[in-house]
């Protein structure tokens, strides 16, 4: 079927399907009255070309679209928190979608069809949270005019898609310098996904720090798989069973860390005489860990704020300072690092 030119309305969908405007509009609406043939048929003109509709009138009470793709964790669940604080201040319901609504590979009809949903619900904006999306979903968002901002996206900032970061590249250089402060050189990293602009920043800061005391970073020295707890302990265990092992960790993330520290723990070493460790984002699981944890404070709450203010903003029509706003990072000093002449392993 040829992609039908121009604006697509209600009418050339009705035309294109062979049934009247109010037969369309009885499909979208989800009314019963339309034989499953005719809904089969004007649903998949619906969804190859991309209709996504238009804004109904406002309700009494504004809402926003939150969505994470992956799993809820001590991370998400404090920018989570900062997101629906806000949505209290500014008088906004927040709608939490802890799925992603499609594969980043969807076509353009799916993509049309979410945002049909998010329109047809409401909204007045959309909020993702390290997603990354397709194409067809910016292209979607941009035809129904629906503002979308992105905490941490999971991918390289776009140009033309309003991000909430964090200083991410200062944050890998504060964390390992202090690690080089303690007299640490052979310091390695365990990070997240290698395709990830916060992973990617960290390391860069990480390797940054290292180069400017002419410290190496050897190739097996640095892990990257995922920002969670297993892939922490698995790229713990590696760095630790290597012949010449680190004697400091920077991990991309805090459950990370907690992996390393298990790991350690399974081969008898101790934190932080036998090896140091410094985490990333300053949950609570940091100040809940044995030992509490040094780590690199990222202000999660406050992103979570200033992206439901800032989607609210460009709901509103207004222009915005910047497309990508980047929070200060803040080393908070704890109990995981040492300095290294009580380092047993250094010596190994």
């Amino acid at each position: 079927m040829p992609r039908l030119k121009g604006r697509v309305t209600l009418a050339t969908v009705a035309g294109t399907a062979g049934v009247s405007v109010a037969t369309v509009s009885k499909v979208l609406n989800g009314r019963s009255d339309v034989s499953p043939a005719t809904r089969a048929r004007v649903q998949d003109i619906l969804e190859k070309h991309g209709y996504v509709g238009r804004r109904p009138e406002p309700v009494e009470r504004d809402t926003v679209e939150l969505f994470y793709q992956g799993v809820l964790n001590a991370y998400s669940v404090e920018v989570i928190q900062g997101v629906v604080e806000a949505g209290q201040v500014s008088g906004v319901d927040v709608v939490l979608n802890a799925h992603p609504p499609h594969p980043p590979t969807s076509s353009s009809g799916r993509a049309a069809r979410w945002i049909r949903e998010l329109i047809a619900n409401g909204r007045r904006a959309a909020i993702g949270i390290t997603s990354e999306l397709a194409d067809a979903d910016l292209a979607a968002l941009a035809r129904a005019r629906l503002p979308l901002v992105v905490i941490d996206p999971a991918n390289i900032p776009q140009p033309d898609v309003t991000s909430v970061g964090s200083t991410n590249f200062a944050g890998g250089m504060a964390a390992t310098q202090h690690l080089l402060s303690l007299g640490h050189r052979r310091i390695a990293y365990v990070g997240g996904q290698p395709t990830s602009g916060c992973n990617q920043a960290r390391m860069s800061g990480f390797r940054s720090a290292m180069e400017a005391v002419g410290a190496a970073v050897p190739p097996e020295y640095v892990w990257m798989r995922d920002f969670l707890y297993d892939d922490g302990l698995a790229g713990g265990a590696r760095m630790l069973d290597l012949p010449d092992r680190p004697t400091a960790i920077f991990a991309g993330s805090d459950e990370v860390a907690l992996g390393i520290l298990e790991a350690a723990r399974a081969r008898g070493l101790r934190v932080p005489d036998d090896l140091s460790v410094v985490g990333f984002d300053d949950t609570e699981v940091a100040r809940l860990a044995s030992p509490p944890l040094t780590t690199v404070k990222q202000p999660l709450r406050e992103m979570g704020a200033v992206a439901v203010r800032t989607a609210l903003q460009l709901a509103a029509g207004e222009k915005v300072d910047s497309h990508h706003v980047e929070l200060a990072t803040t080393l908070i000093v704890r109990a995981s690092a040492a300095p290294l002449h009580y380092t047993s392993i250094a010596a190994s």
